[in-house]
């Protein structure tokens, strides 16, 4: 049976952003594909939080919270690095041990002072292998009270090459490598204990998860393409196998920069929290450099039932805040007015609203024009509390002209069954008496019931109004 392990490993520095989550998606729904084909197909979480310094519990929870919002249910982990420093250090002294790492003493200050000497005769500013032990190669005493870094042994000459999902057959020679540090000096409280070998570096972390994990296939973004050849370099010093990479393009803001907070690249949750569906996220997310065929709008079934790992875009994919949104109304539209209903109401309890049991056929009434349950619950609160009056529509409508026809019309509503058709009738009867045409009485009362002039059917909002709150907007 065919295995398929693929793994999402954000970083808890921040919170989840919309290029992991998308990251994150292609993952998934590549693991599910082929487990729906038959394979043994494991979708893993890995919290990559070796930087100790900028790492949060608070992000972590994000990151968490945020792959539940989305739905997307990880077979394996959360796995934290931080908890397998053990497994990393002993794989470090096997590759000092076996030659393919190695010791190295050179101090800050002798980097920099190489770099600038490398950059003054025009060449590209690297490590120089000045403590590489090579054949031949005497290398001088290591000095006294300096705790060494542990810099990987790359191999020279040849080029690194694979065969990338995304981008093709990718090249880059081992020339252009230096010997990538693999660990930091030992810390002060390390070197009291015996620890020989200090905090592993990132590079070396994600090798050593990878092989362990056993990944087959590492889908992730194009910023880590110069990482690539290190990372192959070092699971063939480890003789592990290689998974299939596959880089996807970064997601750019409309004006082609990269993205950022002024774009809309703010958390995962606060587009929950800001009343888009977990569905059109995910169908809009999958958008973002990916495709099939022409189709805009498909359930998350379609996408992992389409997405084998193909079809996704070289070039990078540009945020569209108003896409999504249209996208979102979209699935508005289709949602059942009992779980809108919920999701209205945790936006109302932000307000202090407590809604009744009329919540359900609001929803039912008002989802057809909106683009987030934020926008709904804001219709939703005129039937709760004072809405919120358009200046311009009350002008406009509420004439002095028009008043007598509302007062007429109150008069009808004062003993009127409370149903939509006995409504209507009221108002079609006020029409008749007043000789009005319907936009001339429907507008003015429409501002008065709910704060504007346009809105779903008169008889509709009148009937959830209820009579007692439609008689006291309409007495003004």
């Amino acid at each position: 049976m065919t295995t398929i392990r693929t793994r999402i490993a954000p970083s808890p520095t921040g919170f989840l952003h919309l290029g992991t989550a998308r990251t994150a998606l292609y993952c998934w729904a590549f693991a599910q594909h082929h487990k729906a084909l038959g394979a043994d197909a494991q979708f893993i979480l890995r919290i990559e939080d070796t930087d100790e310094a900028r790492s949060t519990e608070e992000a972590v929870v994000q990151i968490i919270e945020a792959m539940d919002w989305l739905e997307m249910k990880y077979d394996e982990g959360p796995f934290y690095q931080m908890k397998r420093m053990a497994r990393y250090r002993e794989v470090i002294a096997q590759m000092v041990a076996n030659g393919t790492a190695y010791y190295c003493y050179t101090q800050p200050a002798e980097l920099d002072a190489m770099r600038e000497a490398q950059k003054a005769r025009g060449e590209k500013p690297r490590y120089d292998g000045r403590w590489r032990p090579e054949a031949g190669k005497t290398l001088p005493q290591p000095p006294a009270g300096i705790r060494p870094v542990v810099r990987f042994k790359n191999p020279q000459g040849g080029d690194v090459v694979w065969e990338d999902m995304v981008k093709g057959q990718i090249s880059i020679s081992n020339d252009e490598l230096d010997d990538l540090i693999i660990a930091r000096p030992v810390s002060e409280e390390g070197a009291k204990t015996g620890e020989t070998v200090g905090t592993p570096t990132y590079n070396f972390c994600v090798v050593v998860d990878d092989w362990d994990m056993r990944m087959t296939h590492v889908i992730r973004g194009d910023d880590h393409v110069n990482n690539t050849p290190r990372q192959i370099n070092i699971l063939r010093a480890l003789g592990a196998p290689l998974p299939v990479y596959g880089h996807v393009p970064m997601i750019l803001g409309p004006d082609g920069e990269k993205l950022s907070k002024r774009h809309g690249a703010v958390s995962v949750t606060q587009y929950r929290d800001e009343g888009y569906l977990v569905e059109a996220m995910i169908n809009y997310l999958a958008r973002l450099g990916w495709s099939h065929g022409d189709d805009e709008l498909f359930t998350r079934e379609q996408l992992t039932s389409w997405f084998d790992g193909k079809h996704l875009s070289r070039s990078p994919a540009q945020w569209d805040g108003a896409k999504l949104k249209w996208v979102n109304q979209h699935y508005m539209k289709l949602a059942d007015d009992q779980r809108l209903s919920k999701l209205v109401t945790e936006q109302l309890t932000k307000r202090s609203i407590t809604p009744d049991e009329r919540l359900p056929a609001i929803c039912a009434l008002f989802k057809d024009r909106c683009e987030t349950t934020q926008v709904l619950a804001d219709w939703a609160s005129a039937f709760y509390s004072t809405p919120q009056r358009n200046e311009a529509d009350y002008t406009q409508h509420v004439t002095e002209a028009v008043k007598p026809a509302v007062a007429v019309l109150a008069a009808k509503l004062q003993n009127c069954e409370w149903n939509k058709a006995a409504l209507a009738n009221a108002v079609k009867e006020t029409l008749t008496e007043t000789g009005l045409k319907m936009p001339q009485l429907a507008m003015p009362v429409r501002v008065l019931l709910m704060g504007k002039a346009q809105t779903p059917s008169l008889d509709a909002v009148l009937e959830l109004c209820g009579q007692k709150l439609s008689l006291e907007r309409l007495a003004y």
